[in-house]
């Protein structure tokens, strides 16, 4: 039989978790393989870079698309978990969940809305399907425009595993990502500030060899609140405690729009920087991601052809 496509998968997916039991990536793929009735010959037919295995691939997605909507939780590494929300959505749909479903709850349509817009709107193209939505765009659109997706989703796993660490470990991560983006010049020189006693500054960066020309960071990995102004005056005040200029600040939540407006009016050079923001960085420098696969995208020499 053919390989259902990733929405397909999205509800016996759902029903591998309905026992409400933790389950390892393993065990998922070969319990839907089980209940949609795709064969150990099915599963070894690869996608077209040759990879990975289609199916692997289209229940990872299934997973990652539910993850996003809250109907699964990731308790470990490699480990799924179904939520009442999961519960629920059996329930109320009892014979199919797809895109339509989950674009229904707001964790998922953020998660949509952070890949760029290519589409005219988020339900318009649940509506047409990949495969309608797809043939609208050029062969490199469509590869950028999936790679996107894929990010996003990637974005949003990374800030759940940062969330997971102790602060420490954001502190050290945000000083590595400066390294990785260019900051601290030839010799690269950071420094953790971050612990009891530290004034208000978690790290710094030095960009000249004799250490003239410092950055400072500030971390904050928040779940439950927005940033907002006294945070970024405490930020303020610990700089000129320095007798410093430049300032990064980094969480993990949002910045309210009173404190990116404090921050444009001081007299320092701050830059700050929220949670999506910081997983797209991530993404782009290399930071806690590999390169899973590379495609190449070939078209015509025209210097090959003689001109006639």
């Amino acid at each position: 039989m053919a390989i259902p496509d990733f929405q397909s998968l999205m509800r016996p997916v759902l029903e591998v978790h309905a026992d409400g039991r933790p389950h390892s990536a393993s065990e998922v793929r070969d319990a839907v393989a089980q209940l949609v009735g795709v064969s150990t010959e099915d599963r070894k037919v690869m996608l077209p870079s040759g990879g990975s295995p289609a199916y692997s691939n289209k229940v990872g997605w299934a997973v990652t698309h539910l993850a996003q909507a809250a109907m699964l939780t990731r308790p470990g590494r490699g480990i799924t978990q179904i939520t009442d929300r999961g519960r629920q959505a059996m329930q109320t749909h009892p014979q199919r969940v797809d895109m339509r479903v989950l674009s229904g709850f707001a964790e998922y349509v953020e998660f949509r809305n952070r890949t760029r817009e290519r589409r005219t709107t988020l339900t318009s193209a649940v509506d047409q399907g990949l495969e309608a939505a797809a043939s609208t765009l050029t062969p490199r659109e469509a590869i950028e425009e999936v790679i996107e997706t894929a990010h996003s989703a990637v974005a949003a796993e990374l800030l759940a595993r940062v969330l997971s660490q102790p602060p420490e470990f954001l502190e050290r991560l945000v000083l590595r990502l400066l390294v990785a983006m260019g900051y601290g010049g030839l010799e690269r020189v950071t420094e953790h500030l971050g612990g009891p006693g530290d004034a208000g500054l978690d790290g710094l960066v030095r960009l000249d060899l004799l250490g003239l020309d410092v950055v400072y960071v500030q971390a904050k990995r928040y779940t439950d609140r927005t940033v907002g102004r006294p945070d970024i005056q405490a930020f303020v005040g610990a700089l000129s405690g320095a007798q410093a200029s430049r300032g990064i600040f980094i969480a993990t939540s949002r910045f309210s729009a009173d404190a990116r407006d404090y921050a444009e009016r001081v007299n320092a050079r701050l830059i700050l920087i929220d949670g999506p923001e910081l997983a797209t960085l991530m993404i782009k420098h290399g930071c806690g991601v590999v390169t899973e696969e590379t495609y190449t995208l070939k078209q015509i020499d025209e210097n090959f052809f003689p001109e006639t």
